[in-house]
């Protein structure tokens, strides 16, 4: 059975699928930030933040052996050993304290003029950067309005009876 074996095809044989992600994962690397299409950039992103974390398990390996299993397996992936050697050498101890998210995909505005693809900038984000916090405007008290029945102090207050006296006409 063929069961969760979907991955974006890119429109491209495995072959070549695996090439270009070798070649955006060194690009990467070395470069901090590239700016490719979103599709691109989307597959690339657990791509080498498996790359990243086989990096950070080869650096608290007390085995020399252990490292360099790791190391291979990574070269096998990304094939540039000038970018492989950066990433296991320095780029790891960036991300020492971080477990996870090393990547964020920032969309950009216009599109490629050749065929209208989606652009996007992928980098890697720094070892410091907590990201932004999501603010809390109308659409949380939106929800936090139908989603609850009325209580009765924040019920409107009723208008005032008219006097027994008078009568209506």
């Amino acid at each position: 059975m063929r069961h969760q074996k979907h991955h974006a095809s890119l429109g491209v044989t495995r072959e070549h699928r695996e090439s270009m992600l070798s070649n955006l994962a060194a690009a990467l690397i070395t470069h901090g930030r590239i700016q490719t299409t979103l599709t691109k950039a989307r597959v690339l992103r657990p791509f080498i933040e498996k790359m990243i974390t086989k990096a950070k398990h080869a650096s608290a390996k007390s085995d020399k052996k252990d490292a360099v299993h790791l190391r291979r397996l990574v070269l096998r992936d990304i094939r540039d050993e000038d970018a492989v050697s950066l990433l296991f050498n320095e780029k790891y101890k960036e991300f020492e304290n971080r477990a996870g998210g090393y990547t964020r995909i920032y969309k950009l505005g216009p599109q490629r003029l050749g065929d209208a693809a989606e652009m996007a900038l992928i980098e890697f984000v720094k070892a410091d950067d907590t990201g932004y916090k999501k603010s809390k405007g109308k659409k949380a008290t939106a929800r936090r309005r139908t989603g609850k029945a009325k209580s009765p102090e924040a019920a409107p207050a009723e208008a005032p009876a008219a006097p027994e006296g008078e009568a209506k006409g």
